[in-house]
């Protein structure tokens, strides 16, 4: 069970971390995440100053705690606790595997975005297209981990009763 506390706190404080680090992107790194086209992409990082993008782009190397924290923090809630045992049976195998294949995918948007702003790569719009699904399919991921949890909670609550 400590392994659950530690991760969990160290997901939520590396989150906030990024969220104050990141606060000055405007637009926002989630605008950038889910920008499938190379000139959406290209418009947002030309809004920022260079001093900005150089943020982001560190910001990339600590993700990768960010994501490790958070994936860890999913398959060891799913498996060492008993959180998701009112949910069927075959929710419960796939628990385990939400927040990993999410902190998975949020890996391969992170290479992604560190290759493409490190010089314009305009003629290659599939690679854009692969990071926005990316961070697309991350943030589903996200959300449906919360809402697995939720309604693991609501089902314990109504047979608590």
């Amino acid at each position: 069970m400590r392994a659950v506390w530690i991760s969990g706190v160290l997901a939520a404080a590396s989150w906030l971390v990024m969220a104050w680090h990141l606060a000055e992107l405007e637009p926002g790194v989630v605008a950038l995440q889910l920008a499938w086209k190379p000139r959406m992409f290209g418009e947002i990082i030309h809004l920022w100053p260079p001093e900005a993008l150089e943020l982001y782009r560190r910001w990339l190397l600590f993700d990768g705690l960010v994501l490790l924290a958070y994936g860890a923090f999913g398959w060891l809630l799913a498996v060492r606790t008993r959180v998701f045992s009112p949910l069927p049976r075959i929710v419960r195998a796939a628990a385990p595997f939400v927040l990993p294949l999410a902190a998975l995918l949020d890996a391969a948007e992170n290479c992604l975005h560190w290759w493409l702003t490190e010089m314009p790569r305009f003629g290659m719009p599939s690679v854009y297209l692969a990071s926005a699904s990316c961070a697309a399919l991350k943030w589903a991921l996200l959300i449906l981990f919360g809402v697995l949890v939720l309604w693991a909670l609501a089902i314990g609550d109504e047979r608590a009763r």
